[in-house]
């Protein structure tokens, strides 16, 4: 009877390890939300008196929340430091355009961690860390990559016609048609990815374009929040995108739940930056937790952002606050311990494993000091103005203020000539680091779009990651209206030995028109469009010089070059009379031996 006892319980194991024959993952699954521009007030459990979010305030009584957990003021360089674990100042992504919004070439990334270690990797919604290779997301170790280009959804770089609503988004490099809001399309995609791989280990990326401008969204969604407008708050609508958001997380998180998948994945949900719409310090609109400073800035509220986790099955639960300082570029190595994954022994990392806060109450960190370092050009951060170095309690900011953010939140007290020894060690602390970071390649060699790559035979830049003096364009309607620009600069690097084309064009090749014209299409009657009427066009590269006569008729110009491997710049400018700006679209495609 024994014995018969014995083979039912192991018959039962069995049964419950296998699925349909398939094994059940024994890591957890990770799947990492993040909202675009979405501050530490916008959110219902961090008080918020005027937004609604039910679905995270739920989330948020079940998770453990890093409660003093810090972001860069800005997209691509929090987004960069979140997959390479570096510092943007480290990894060479501290701006969102003029060249600096891209990883550098063999960056190693968060997806390549996962996926070493056996993970299905997926990535749904905002990149901002190279449109082409060799940092696109599939170059960057993601299976699975839905998403749009650039910096948002129908900036100029990204599908021309796209308006949030049944766009044109890249699946695995290939444009393809979407219905629905875009917000909606990230989470059905991530929630269809899980289906096809919940048998085995998988780590989502699930970064949304929203709340990030144009603020855009149904109007139900708004509606609740149209009376508040111009005096409790700035817009409507902003907090109509959140509140989508919420509705989504809601779902994402119900899915989990339906298919026994919560228990065994860490879901977090966390923010890139400080908000952009929701506080308003000086007209007093808007909540932020208590803080000032909004995204770009290096006061509390453009970097301290919201982070819960949960993991049932790890015990990472249970409405906790953790209140030690933590940063984006610790999540590397807290979720490979929390997963029991090996990290490549030639991957550099900046931050620290505090995985044992998440998972034990008694437990602290070692002394650390956490530093902001971005600047929005090509050129390098300064050392130390437009900085804020951290460390305790402690806020050092440009160098010169120094606050205590525990007992000023708002930061309204300068007491750095109160404390000048803890003005020392933290300046001391930050040239430390600085000395470090100057020796590493990546502070100084700009990163490159690939030309003559198997992978990618044809290239295209634009206008928007032009490097230059001028202040950057980045809208369609931009483009559309022929506004010009100074920025004329890209760095490339030559894969292959050959002939190549270069193709310099007023539109997109996906909405072509004439140089001197427009194109015959306008996609959902979105911009206004103005001709410009250059009469050259002029390129150097690889210390040589072309100009050719503009026509007016021809969708591009183009020019074929010899080119030799390494890495050079690409300058091409429209020409019109004594007035020179960049080039908008330009097409790179290798032609052979």
């Amino acid at each position: 009877m024994k014995r018969i006892i014995l083979i039912t319980i192991a018959l039962l194991v069995v049964s419950n390890s296998f699925a349909g024959g398939k094994k059940t993952p024994s890591k957890p699954n990770v799947i990492l939300v993040l909202t675009d521009d979405q501050g530490i007030g916008d959110l219902g459990r961090h008080g918020n008196p005027y937004l609604k979010t039910p679905h995270l305030d739920k989330f948020y009584d079940e998770a453990v929340h890093m409660t003093d957990f810090h972001v860069s003021p800005l997209c691509t360089p929090t987004r960069g430091a979140i997959m390479t674990g570096r510092y943007p100042i480290n990894n060479g992504a501290w701006a969102t355009f003029k060249g600096r919004d891209a990883l550098s070439k063999n960056a190693l990334t968060m997806a390549d961690v996962f996926r070493q270690n056996g993970y299905k990797t997926g990535m749904f919604g905002k990149w901002h860390l190279g449109d082409n290779y060799p940092v696109r997301p599939t170059d960057c170790g993601f299976d699975v990559a839905i998403h749009h280009k650039a910096g948002g959804v129908g900036e100029l770089s990204d599908y021309w016609g796209n308006t949030y609503f049944d766009d044109t988004y890249f699946v695995n490099n290939e444009p393809q048609k979407f219905k629905g809001y875009c917000t909606d399309v990230w989470f059905s995609e991530a929630m269809k990815f899980i289906e096809e791989n919940k048998d085995e280990p998988f780590f989502i990326y699930l970064p949304t374009n929203a709340p990030h401008s144009p603020l855009i969204v149904d109007e139900k969604y708004a509606a609740p929040y149209k009376a508040l407008e111009g005096e409790k708050i700035q817009s409507a609508n902003y907090l109509g995108m959140i509140a989508n958001i919420d509705e989504n997380f809601g779902k994402l998180d119900m899915y989990l739940n339906e298919n026994n998948l919560a228990d065994n994945t860490i879901l977090i949900f966390m923010t890139d930056n400080g908000t952009q719409y929701g506080f308003n310090y000086e007209e007093g609109m808007g909540h932020n937790h208590g803080f000032r400073g909004n995204k770009h800035s290096k006061l509390e509220g453009g970097h301290r952002v919201p982070f819960l986790i949960r993991w049932p099955n790890g015990k990472v639960e249970g409405c906790r606050d953790v209140n030690e300082l933590a940063a984006h570029v610790d999540l590397i190595p807290t979720l490979a311990a929390l997963c029991g994954i090996k990290i490549p022994d030639n991957m550099p990392l900046d931050g620290i494993d505090f995985s044992s806060l998440l998972t034990s109450k008694n437990s602290t960190l070692e002394e650390r000091t956490v530093f902001i370092h971005h600047r929005q050009d090509w050129r390098q951060p300064h050392d130390v103005k437009q900085t804020c170095v951290l460390k305790e309690n402690w806020r050092l900011v440009n160098g010169s203020e120094l606050y205590d953010i525990e007992n000023d939140r708002l930061q309204l007290n300068n007491i750095a000539a109160q404390h000048p020894d803890i003005v020392s060690s933290l300046l001391n602390d930050n040239e430390r680091f600085l000395k470090i970071t100057k020796a590493n390649p990546e502070y100084s060699e700009l990163p490159a779009n690939v030309v003559g790559s198997k992978v990618q035979n044809e290239i295209t830049l634009t206008i928007q990651h032009a490097i230059g003096e001028g202040s950057g364009i980045w809208k369609p309607e931009q483009v559309a209206e022929g506004i010009k620009n100074s920025n004329n600069t890209h760095a490339l690097e030559v894969e292959r030995a050959g002939n190549y084309e270069i193709r310099c064009c007023r539109w997109p090749k996906e909405c072509p028109g004439a140089v001197w014209g427009i194109p015959a299409n306008n996609p959902k009657n979105a911009y206004t469009y103005q001709t410009i009427k250059p009469q050259k066009v002029r390129i150097s590269i690889a210390n040589q010089m072309f100009e050719k006569e503009i026509k007016g008729d021809e969708e591009a110009v183009s020019f074929k070059v010899k080119l030799m491997p390494g890495k050079t710049l690409l300058v091409n400018d429209f020409i019109e009379g004594k007035e020179k700006y960049g080039v908008y679209y330009t097409y790179i495609k290798y032609l052979g031996e």
